[in-house]
């Protein structure tokens, strides 16, 4: 190795931004190995030799490592302490002193060596360097490119590496045009035998909350929160939202003027309907305003069972229960409490006759 070798080396490590000194310290410990394969002798044992690179000119020395004793007893991997003090005046006692054992040629090996470690290693780490930059993205959004679609999966190239979207975790209907540019939800990142492997979604709820976090800075800085989102993803989510400065309208931040922040998500969504909805800690309250946009006249809950009676109007029954039940399935997962929804002519025939609801029920 020389010096236009070192500084070829050292432009590798700066395009594939890997660590330099990982590399030159593999390097070194796959010529110890060499080393012994080829010129370890009666002076030398496989515990006690090191390599060391000069990391400016490419200068290699093989030394062959002694602890300084009292009385030898292996001079394979012991030095006596009169020994050592002829080599030098500072080593004392359990020092380790280096003796040079370079060969003449192992120069020439070493070079031949050092490209093939160079050319796993930088794979090697190249890959460690993409897992742990994607592993820093798990449970955020990235931007992809559509490549392709084959049979059910959509693939995607996220710049560094590869990956699809399995059918599961696709929006019904959605299609996938050829170079379109779509943002994706990091559901997990792996580090496997062939490099990282990082599962995408489009259908998350998790992309709804990124995407929101995107758009709106006040969620983003915490003036607005979160609460829950339930999602069916390609037809509605719902999503409860809270405001922790008074001052502030959370289901306002969230729309934006005229509609606008709100609007880039349903456009990035293809048209997924957005329900914005206020959190509270009153249960009933959450609940009413989960069922939105039926309005509620009266909610009813049990703690105990978390369970929840609501009576709409006869003329919001249908609103409130959603097109095969939709509406009422995702605020039971917004709010986590089961709901069971009345009509208040059926609320009021209940009253009525009692053993109307229990001959449904059997």
């Amino acid at each position: 190795m020389n010096e236009a070798f070192i500084a070829a080396l050292k432009e590798i490590v700066k395009e594939k931004g890997i660590s330099e000194e990982l590399l030159f310290t593999t390097i070194e410990d796959a010529l110890v190995a060499a080393y012994k394969k080829n010129y370890a002798g009666p002076t030398t044992s496989a515990q006690n030799v090191k390599v060391s690179i000069n990391r400016d000119n490419g200068e290699i020395r093989v030394y062959s490592q002694k602890v300084v004793v009292e009385d030898v007893y292996d001079p394979v991997t012991e030095i006596s302490i009169e020994e050592a003090k002829a080599i030098s005046p500072r080593y004392d006692l359990d020092d380790i002193v280096d003796l040079e054992v370079t060969p003449k040629n192992f120069g020439r090996v070493a070079a031949q060596l050092a490209k093939g470690v160079v050319t796993q290693r930088i794979r090697e780490a190249e890959r460690n360097a993409i897992y742990n930059e994607l592993k820093e993205l798990e449970y955020d959004i990235i931007t992809g490119t559509v490549l392709r679609k084959d049979k059910n999966n959509v693939f995607i190239n996220l710049g560094r590496i590869e990956t699809t979207i399995g059918p599961n975790e696709q929006i019904p209907g959605e299609e996938y045009k050829f170079n379109e540019k779509i943002k994706l939800y990091v559901v997990e990142v792996k580090n496997g035998s062939k490099g990282a492997q990082i599962t995408v979604s489009r259908s998350h709820p998790g992309l709804v909350k990124r995407l929101f976090e995107l758009e709106v800075p006040e969620i983003y800085n915490g003036v607005v929160e979160i609460k829950s989102i339930s999602r069916e993803a390609g037809s509605r989510s719902k999503i409860a939202v809270h405001s922790n400065d008074e001052n502030v309208d959370p289901m306002g931040a969230c729309v934006g003027p005229k509609g606008a922040r709100v609007q880039k998500i349903v456009d990035e969504l293809k048209g997924e309907k957005i329900d914005i909805i206020k959190w509270s800690k009153n249960p009933e309250e959450f609940i009413a305003a989960a069922l939105s946009p039926a309005k509620v006249l009266e909610v009813t809950a049990d703690e105990e069972t978390k369970s929840a009676k609501v009576i709409v109007d006869d003329n919001q029954l249908s609103l409130a229960i959603g097109k095969e039940g939709q509406n009422v399935r995702l605020a039971a997962k917004l709010t986590n409490w089961k709901i069971d929804i009345k009509s208040k002519s059926q609320a009021e025939a209940l009253e009525e006759n009692p053993d109307i609801d229990e001959a449904v029920e059997e």
